[in-house]
């Protein structure tokens, strides 16, 4: 399976479960690798045949921004979800990145990681 990466999407969000990020959102860092058979594309030079990474991304920074759900657990599925319901891309690795997490001693990230294969 050939993979293609978009690293350091960011995107404001309101996800969280204390009321403070609630209110006052934080800033959210995604990587996704996407899983996709590119011969065709290759072969054809057609981008019909690959996955739009340009869209993927608008895809990604949409559930960022949309509706808030308490762990980022949840995010990264809805994140997976996404894109996975392209039809070329058969697998996915989410990280969400939560650089500003309510965390009361120093540290440079908290991230949850996920992967998901499109079901057979």
């Amino acid at each position: 399976m050939d993979r293609v990466a978009l690293r350091g999407l960011k995107a404001r969000g309101n996800h969280g479960v204390f009321a403070k990020e609630r209110e006052e959102g934080q800033t959210f860092v995604v990587d996704v690798v996407l899983g996709v058979d590119t011969r065709p594309a290759a072969r054809s030079d057609d981008l019909t045949l690959t996955v739009h990474y340009g869209e993927v991304a608008e895809d990604v920074v949409g559930v960022v921004q949309g509706d808030a759900v308490d762990l980022i657990e949840t995010l990264a599925q809805r994140i997976a979800d996404v894109c996975l319901a392209r039809p070329l891309v058969q697998e996915v690795e989410v990280i969400v990145h939560k650089p500003d997490a309510p965390i009361t001693v120093p540290f440079d990230d908290v991230t949850v990681t996920i992967v998901r294969r499109r079901d057979a």
